[in-house]
This record gives C-alpha cells, structure tokens and sequence, in this order.
C-alpha cells in the first residue's frame, strides 16, 4: 500500500540511553538493530537512512555502548542496540551492555521488529542465533541482513544465503533473510519494504477490519 511510508532519509538523532529507563515513551514502533560488534550495524543503518553520519561508525568494533535513538517520524522509530559478542571492553562494562540489551528486549513493549546483522562471511555465530530465536520466541518478526556482500564473489554469497535460509527455516517464525552491502547499496530496498511494513502492520490491520 503505497499510503503507507516512510521517507527513511528523515531519520534524526533523538538520544543515546545507558538502559530502557532514558528512552523515550514506549509507544508507538520501533524496530531494533542487533548484531555483533563487527558485523557493520552502523554503516548498514547510515545506508537504509541515507545519511553518512546518522550512526556512529568506528574501525574500532563494539563503540556503540549505549541505546541509540533515531526518529522517523513522531511515532516510528529506528533503534541501534549495543554491539555484542568482540568488543575488547572491561568485563564489567560489557555486562552492562547484556544488561541492557537484555532488559530492552524483554520489557520494550512498542518493539514490533528486529534486525540481526551478520558478516556473509561469518553467519549464524551462537549469539547471532540466540537473538533471531528469541526474537521468534516473542512473535516477532526477525529480518537477518548479511552485510558485507561485497567481500564476496557472487557463487560464494549465494550459496551462503542459500545456507543461513535454510537453517533458519527450521524455526517457526517469520523470518526473511537478505544480502546487504553498505559499500554497494546492495538490499537497500527490499530491506526497506520489509521496514515498512513492519512500521505500518497496525494501521494496515485496522484500515483492513482485522484485529492488530
């Protein structure tokens, strides 16, 4: 339904929240951003919102320590989840990253999608599975972007895509797994229609006479 978009490029800054307490009010959408601390989660969100600098990126995995806020639109939010898993940070810090995560997860109640990031050329590492199945588990639905397509030749990547689908069709959820490159462009759009309607499912139902 074309009434029902998002200009992605409006992206802005709201703010960056050590835990769920320093967020905005929890309602409306938000759509989570998870991944390793390497796997490109910052570049992959400057390429969806065509901004160069909307995220912070570092050649330094694991600087993004905080929840960081980005509005779309007065109700729809994109949200960017303490890198996990390689970060070479005090253990201390590092499991009040967990924490965090942890707690964003489980008690967020406008969360309504979540985006896992993976290196095509490292996927499905035991946290990077831990995240697609919880999101499953709380009826979520979960788009897995392969980032970095383009360090990979054509057969390589597709026969990794092949693979990653075929694992992941094992869980009874709704999961839709993708290329990306943040370098090329490569997934930007069909990522965004998978964006966009998760922005919008709620109205999408109601305009329907289905219940939400």
């Amino acid at each position: 339904m074309t009434e029902f978009q998002v200009d992605f490029r409006l992206a802005r800054f709201v703010t960056s929240a050590p835990d769920i307490h320093h967020l905005p009010p929890d309602e409306g959408v938000e759509i989570a951003f998870a991944g390793r601390s390497n796997a490109g989660k910052s570049s992959a969100l400057n390429t969806l919102t065509d901004h160069n600098g909307l995220a912070h990126t570092s050649k330094r995995p694991g600087r993004t320590q905080l929840i960081n806020v980005f509005a779309l639109t007065e109700q729809k939010r994109l949200v960017d989840l303490p890198g996990y898993g390689f970060a070479k940070v005090p253990l201390e810090m590092k499991l009040k990253w967990q924490e965090a995560l942890a707690e964003y997860l489980e008690k967020r109640q406008c969360l309504k999608g979540l985006v896992v990031l993976m290196d095509v050329r490292h996927p499905l590492k035991d946290l990077d599975h831990n995240m697609i199945r919880w999101g499953v588990a709380a009826g979520m639905p979960v788009l897995v972007l392969l980032t970095k397509a383009d360090k990979l030749k054509q057969a390589e990547k597709n026969k990794t895509l092949r693979q990653v689908k075929e694992t992941l069709s094992e869980l009874e959820g709704e999961v839709v797994v993708q290329l990306f490159s943040s370098l090329k462009g490569t997934g930007r759009e069909p990522a965004l229609r998978v964006l966009n309607d998760w922005l919008h499912r709620d109205e999408q139902a109601q305009q329907m006479g289905t219940p939400e």
